[in-house]
């Protein structure tokens, strides 16, 4: 499997690693494969900021995945405390229901068209 993945990077490829934290995503994939991004799971993003234990774990996640030379994206993040923490703290990318709902590419690229995704003040 990591012979593939290397191979899919040498064509411009990034590899997620999807819902860090939870489930299937192990540390030791961290090591054995060649991965470029992980998206932190929804269920350390909700209630951050209400609680310690949740928000010492995102850090430490954050801080390893940049010691690691990759990307983080926050998944889930639904409110304005929640995107103020992980600017804070350096997260690279969010995404969530705070942006919007997910969209078909046809209405995404009508945001883009009419220039529409300055309404929303988190982005900026």
């Amino acid at each position: 499997a990591t012979k593939i993945m290397e191979a899919w990077q040498t064509f411009g490829i990034n590899i997620s690693m999807d819902d860090f934290g939870t489930g299937y995503s192990s540390l030791s994939y961290l090591r054995e494969f060649p991965f470029d991004v992980i998206k932190i799971d929804r269920s350390f993003i909700r209630n951050i900021t209400e609680d310690s234990k949740t928000e010492a774990i995102t850090i430490a996640i954050i801080q390893m995945a940049h010691n690691l030379n990759l990307k983080v994206v926050a998944e889930g993040v639904e409110t304005q405390s929640e995107l103020d923490f992980l600017r804070e703290y350096d997260c690279d990318e969010i995404q969530g229901y705070l942006f919007s709902a997910p969209l078909p590419t046809s209405k995404f690229e009508n945001l883009l068209k009419t220039n529409q995704l300055s309404k929303f003040p988190s982005i900026r």
